[in-house]
């Protein structure tokens, strides 16, 4: 999961429901109503049918685990070698660890929400929002666990709108109904709130899509900032909450990320969040993405920001933040890319590893120089120009600081970091991202492979050896 490309949006609740039948209204429109004219084919959600409580299971804040088998331990490390040979060695630690963590704490989210153990569901958030607690890729895990507890409903939704339109005669309606009831049950509950309006978010970009405006039907249109329009009602009472919540203000920077007016203060959103969890990377690489001119900003408000969230953070980045900043956004866009300061980029890079020495951040970097800007020259001379630069960066990066692989990064890496990407086998996904990594590295080794040595990478860093 991540920081989705699509936006998302949160709902608020100033009109909340109160009864156990509320019926939501969208753009004067009842339910009834709006049924008959989404007209789509999909059983009745049934995301609240598994109940009951299970209490042997206590986490370390006094929440209920659910049922199933834990992350299990990172296991022996083994050794990836290319073509068959021993001309290069890399250990490869458990490729899919990451992508098992954040699954853990998903399911956690959705077994408790199943269970209707709505307490329990916003315990557990608050608990690893107070912690800011990550997985070890860097993803929040009180996002986690609230996608997880609205991924019956939102998936739902998403498969009537697979094709971009809705089949006939589907309820699709029923789910956040249901959300709408718990809300109702839990006025006064951040959490609560949250899971809810985030819920209305990812339906609404069900509805949108991430085409272009001028692309979008009218009736999509108006589905989307219906839900975006709800998602806003139920996070206002919210808006002066202090200490706010790192996972709160995430939920209001993505609600506003998907209004008409998401421009006037997107950079000033982002930068309460970024200040209130500035170790959080994502946040800054989506500020970045939604600062693009496709989105909320233009190109000289994207490099005042970069430049000013560097100066809030130099502290714990150094110049690294104008690099998140500007990490995705380059990546997407030439023109972007063109303007980029890359002296102050390439800075930004040897900051992020002289203050993280983790393999997930350095694979990550490698990577990212080498695949995703490494192969992405287009029509654009003077883009084309920058993106050499940065991926001739990946030489001091691997030889410097690289000591393990980590394929999925390199695969992910490979496809520009979609989000919206579904991984239909993870192992053979991590295979093709080691095949890539081996041969990038094998690249950069070259003169040492041809003249009979051995490259093999240790604590240290990599060695030659003789063959």
């Amino acid at each position: 999961m991540g920081l989705k490309f699509s936006r998302h949006r949160h709902v608020s609740a100033p009109n909340r429901c109160q009864n156990s039948t509320c019926k939501l209204e969208f753009f004067g429109l009842t339910t009834m109503q709006l049924a008959h004219i989404f007209s789509s084919s999909i059983k009745p959600l049934q995301a609240f049918l598994t109940r009951g409580r299970n209490r042997h299971n206590m986490d370390r804040d006094g929440v209920v685990l659910p049922s199933g088998p834990v992350v299990p331990k990172r296991p022996q490390k083994t050794f990836a070698k290319a073509s068959n040979s021993d001309v290069l060695v890399i250990s490869c630690p458990d490729p899919t660890a990451e992508d098992r963590e954040r699954d853990f704490h998903q399911m956690r989210g959705q077994r408790l929400a199943r269970q209707e153990q709505w307490n329990d569901v916003a315990r557990a958030i608050k608990a690893a929002d107070r912690a800011l607690r990550k997985t070890a890729g860097g993803m929040p895990i009180a996002d986690l666990i609230g996608y997880g507890a609205r991924a019956d409903v939102v998936s739902a939704c998403e498969h009537a709108l697979l094709s971009g339109k809705p089949a006939k005669d589907a309820t699709l309606l029923a789910g956040i109904e249901a959300l709408e009831t718990v809300l109702a049950e839990h006025p006064d509950d951040y959490a609560i709130a949250m899971i809810v309006a985030q819920a209305h978010m990812d339906i609404g970009w069900a509805w949108r899509g991430g085409r272009w405006d001028v692309e979008i039907s009218a009736t999509n249109g108006k589905a989307f900032s219906a839900h975006f329009d709800r998602a806003a009602d139920i996070l206002a009472p919210y808006k002066n909450v202090h200490p706010k919540p790192a996972s709160l203000a995430a939920a209001e920077c993505a609600q506003r990320a998907g209004r008409q007016d998401g421009s006037d203060k997107i950079a000033d959103a982002y930068e309460a969040l970024i200040m209130l969890d500035p170790s959080n990377t994502r946040t800054m690489r989506a500020m970045g993405n939604h600062l693009l001119p496709r989105w909320f900003g233009d190109y000289n408000t994207l490099e005042l920001e970069a430049r000013r969230t560097a100066a809030r953070t130099q502290k714990i980045w150094g110049a690294g933040a104008y690099t998140w900043v500007q990490f995705d956004a380059i990546a997407f866009d030439d023109i972007a890319c063109a303007r980029l300061d890359v002296a102050f980029f390439v800075d930004g890079l040897r900051d992020i590893l002289a203050r993280t020495t983790d393999q997930y951040t350095v694979n990550l970097l490698a990577a990212y120089c080498a695949n995703t800007i490494g192969n992405s020259a287009g029509g654009n001379d003077e883009a084309d120009q920058v993106r050499c630069q940065i991926a001739d960066c990946a030489q001091w990066i691997i030889r410097e600081h690289l000591t393990e692989l980590h394929p999925m990064l390199w695969a992910h890496a490979a496809r520009g970091f979609d989000n919206n990407l579904r991984v239909r086998c993870p192992d053979r996904f991590a295979a093709s991202g080691e095949a890539d990594a081996l041969r990038i590295i094998g690249t950069l080794f070259r003169r040492d492979i041809a003249a009979g040595k051995r490259v093999v990478f240790t604590e240290d860093g990599p060695i030659t050896q003789p063959a």
